[in-house]
């Protein structure tokens, strides 16, 4: 099947990037001619284990091209995604000019019964805007259709391969005919190919978002509530996720949800809401439960220096809003990064992967470190954000040698807390209380 990508962003490429390896033949088109001819020269602009191998190898193989050229990506596409940024305006809405745009560039191009399927996450309503923008452009018939992604950055092309469910959302069965046909490679192990109407298609993805959001807000609360009241997260976690109505997905406490989804997913459909009269209390308290939580650990290292952090030193492991990608889009280092910087502190920060990324959004204002071990010459305190692999098993000795002082706040519980305590360390989690030193 030939398919065309609009947007060579995080969805667009690994999409496109999959539905290639599956035999079709795909061309990614992007207006960011800076990032064409990066991925034509074999590299790709972000980081996604695995990706950057699909890519060439599909490259290599002529199913996967990249262009800037609509006329020549769109003559020919069966199946044309949207895959565009649907960043917040000011007023926390979906901004869809990027989506206009798409739709209004591909509209002369189009073949016959051309089916158009945004893959963007947009507020219910878009895909009918979609057409009609389309219209304005052309008399040549299409069909639309709705179909959220739900991959996760450091993880995508397994979810993609192997998705839970696939959710296509359509007013005509020949499209909804076409998309199975497109997805049943990765849909053998009978996993559902759902269809609905295009409306509850895209109120889907963020109700299963704002969801997943509402999960991390609530355990962070409970985690906040334990420390006060001398509770354990960790056994409380356990208590409830062997519910079977709650499970233990999304259930780990700590210093609040960044990345490109989960906050801008809130905000839009509250401001969806509102707009329809609405006042969806629910997702305002998420989102602002989020917000504080990523001041969780400053106010550890406040209370631990009595309220003076000027001319300390304090090391930050993991910059990325999650593990396994350079994404730092609403991380809570960088929220962790401002207070400590307003505060007087020095900064050094360590990352696999977002050193660079941190670099761009905030200069030389901070210490950039190859090695997890280098940012703690001298400190005075690590704070760990992102739970990286490399950061689970260290040697604690050495890190004692070159601290100033031992004190570790955990933002992802990586440790043992009586365990840290026998080795010297003053060790605080999120909703567990800390043991001093003298546990030993």
């Amino acid at each position: 099947m030939k398919i065309t990508m609009i947007g060579t962003g995080y969805v667009g490429l690994v999409t496109g990037t999959c539905f290639a390896e599956s035999g079709n033949d795909v061309t990614c088109l992007d207006v960011d001619t800076s990032k064409v001819a990066l991925l034509n020269r074999g590299g790709v602009p972000i980081y996604e284990p695995g990706l950057e191998e699909l890519v060439r190898r599909n490259s290599a193989a002529g199913r996967l091209k990249f262009t800037t050229d609509y006329e020549s990506a769109i003559r020919s596409a069966q199946c044309i995604f949207i895959c565009v940024g649907t960043p917040q305006d000011y007023s926390g809405a979906a901004d869809l000019k990027y989506v206009q745009s798409a739709a209004e560039n591909m509209a002369p191009f189009l073949r016959e019964n051309a089916v158009v399927i945004c893959k963007s996450t947009v507020p219910v309503g878009t895909n009918r805007r979609v057409a009609d923008w389309i219209r304005s452009r052309t008399n040549t018939r299409f069909m639309i259709a709705s179909n959220p992604e739900f991959l996760k950055e450091g993880a995508a092309i397994d979810d993609f391969t192997k998705p839970d469910r696939v959710v296509v959302g359509v007013d005509e069965p020949a499209a909804a005919e076409i998309l199975q046909e497109l997805y049943k490679p990765f849909l053998r192990t009978e996993k559902p190919f759902i269809v609905v109407g295009i409306e509850s298609a895209e109120m889907i993805k963020y109700a299963a978002n704002c969801m997943l959001a509402t999960k991390i807000s609530f355990i962070n609360e409970m985690a906040n509530i334990c420390e006060k009241v001398g509770a354990d997260i960790n056994e409380v976690r356990k208590g409830i996720g062997h519910d079977a109505r709650i499970g233990f997905s999304f259930l780990f406490p700590g210093v609040g949800y960044g990345g490109s989804c989960f906050p801008k997913d809130v905000r839009a459909l509250a401001s969806l809401a509102a707009q329809h009269g609405l006042d969806a209390r629910i997702l305002r308290t998420v989102d602002e439960t989020n917000n504080e939580q990523k001041n969780t650990l400053f106010r550890k290292l406040m209370d631990h220096f009595e309220g003076n952090l000027t001319g300390r030193t304090v090391a930050i492991w993991g910059l990325s809003f999650k593990p396994r990608t350079d994404d730092i889009r609403e991380a809570p280092s960088l929220v962790l990064i401002q207070n400590l910087l307003a505060a007087g502190c020095a900064v050094k920060v360590h990352d696999p992967v977002a050193l660079e990324n941190v670099r761009r959004e905030i200069g030389d204002l901070v210490e950039y470190c190859v090695h997890h071990y280098d940012a703690c010459d001298g400190a005075d305190a690590i704070c760990i954000v992102t739970e990286w692999n490399e950061f689970r098993n260290p040697d604690f000795d050495y890190i004692r040698l070159k601290m100033k002082s031992p004190v570790i706040f955990d933002g992802r519980n990586l440790y043992d807390r009586q365990k840290m305590a026998a080795r010297g360390f003053h060790y605080s989690g999120v909703g567990l209380s800390a043991l001093p030193v003298e546990a030993k």
